[in-house]
């Protein structure tokens, strides 16, 4: 795979995260991770600027323009999805009351989206997921994995945790305030 691969990969992703963590800002009424929509769809912009160059600059040296075209229609796609993501958060960041009928469904969803910083003293900093069995501790996923400005998707049992990332996971509501105690360093595993 090759780097412009690489970059259409990371924006796919980028923008299904800021899918889940927007309808979850809507759902929760979290400003926090509505915040976190609107940074990542700032690196987005800046992702599909950098794909579009490249896809030119191939142009250029290739002679492929179909292929191109292909890739800055996909990377302009991926960006407008990014979009209705960051829309999607400005509801919340503007406080706008929920319709009636997602004040129902909260009633009935079992499922949150949250994040937490993993402070230096967590024992979860420097271990992997599966050593920490954090699923299992408290019921809560990790989906996703802050690091600085990029993103691990889809962490496995093997992804270290270092001080300083920045974990999004889902689970029971009841399974939230031990999985950010965690983080923080407040409980220990």
């Amino acid at each position: 795979m090759d780097r412009l691969d690489e970059m259409l990969l990371e924006v796919k992703d980028t923008s299904e995260l800021m899918i889940d963590l927007a309808y979850s800002s809507l759902l929760y009424n979290n400003h926090d991770i509505a915040e976190e929509v609107f940074s990542m769809e700032e690196a987005v912009d800046e992702m599909v600027g950098q794909i579009q160059n490249e896809a030119i600059n191939r142009v250029i040296e290739d002679k492929n323009a179909p292929k191109a075209l292909a890739i800055i229609r996909l990377s302009t796609a991926l960006e407008e999805i990014s979009d209705a993501a960051m829309q999607i958060a400005d509801v919340v960041l503007r406080d706008v009351q929920p319709h009636p009928v997602i004040q129902l469904s909260l009633r009935d969803s079992e499922v949150i989206i949250t994040a937490a910083q993993v402070q230096d003293d967590s024992s979860l900093a420097n271990r992997t997921l599966g050593d920490v069995k954090l699923a299992t501790q408290s019921g809560m996923w990790v989906i996703a994995v802050k690091r600085d400005r990029r993103y691990i998707y889809g962490p496995d049992e093997h992804t270290v945790i270092a001080a300083g990332d920045v974990l999004f996971a889902r689970g029971p509501k009841d399974g939230e305030a031990y999985f950010k105690d965690l983080a923080s360093g407040a409980v220990k595993v």
